[in-house]
């Protein structure tokens, strides 16, 4: 099993790291070559693209500038944010990390799809964005390539199973361009009948810690995951999509 979660606008460079040396992304060439493209789109056109302030837009504006110099990090000590809350990669130990070298999976907009440990270059530029070089959508610019490599990983570790703990913009990249083969297991968080979205991210991230804790590569098993106060509910899960409740 791999379980797939969604990167975070929120960096982290500055705290301290494992000692374990980092892997290079497969897509790297790509996210040159985005980072690169992007440069020439200016503040102005940032901002309005990603809808963010005039401050955030000079920050990634530079950022794409001077990508190419850029400090790296290990992807998953490298982003925070909400479901990085629940997944708390700071404090797993060794096995732990290696196993989800080999387990989890990091969407991205700029990357395509992240190891734990790909060295990573700090950027903001989110898969729904209605931008691309030649193109009208980042999805489109991606078409198949992101599908067809976690494919090819789901194959290689042998499994046959993907755990979607992605955001649907981010799922969207590969949606509909797996092989048919490959078994989707999505997972839905509720608190009680009421799906909130700041809790169901950071449960995404605490079921990917779960995982990669106790070294799980039985699908059924996964659904022993209690951590936080939720539990299986069987009586409103189908073999492809799980509700957890708590």
């Amino acid at each position: 099993m791999i379980a797939v979660i969604s990167p975070a606008k929120t960096l982290d460079y500055k705290s301290p790291l494992p000692d374990l040396a980092p892997t290079e992304p497969h897509f790297a060439a790509e996210a040159c070559t985005l980072a690169q493209a992007a440069a020439g789109l200016g503040e102005d056109k940032l901002s309005s693209l990603m809808r963010i302030s005039p401050a955030l837009a000079k920050l990634n504006a530079e950022r794409f500038r001077d990508f190419a110099t850029a400090t790296e990090r290990p992807a998953m000590f490298a982003f925070a944010g909400d479901v990085y809350t629940g997944l708390e990669a700071k404090t797993l130990d060794e096995p732990a990390v290696l196993f989800a070298q080999d387990h989890l999976r990091m969407l991205s907009g700029l990357y395509g799809l992240l190891r734990p440990l790909d060295a990573m270059r700090p950027y903001r530029l989110e898969m729904g964005t209605r931008w691309a070089p030649r193109g009208d959508k980042l999805t489109d610019w991606w078409g198949d390539r992101i599908a067809k490599r976690l494919s090819d990983e789901v194959e290689a570790e042998g499994s046959g199973t993907i755990l979607n703990l992605a955001s649907q913009e981010y799922w969207h990249a590969v949606d509909g361009k797996l092989p048919a083969a490959v078994r989707v297991i999505a997972v839905d968080f509720r608190e009680g009948d009421r799906f909130i979205s700041f809790h169901a991210k950071k449960a995404r991230g605490a079921m990917a810690r779960w995982m990669v804790e106790h070294a799980i590569t039985d699908n059924d098993a996964m659904r022993g995951f209690d951590s936080d106060g939720y539990g299986f509910d069987a009586a409103n899960s189908t073999p492809t999509q799980w509700r957890f409740v708590r």
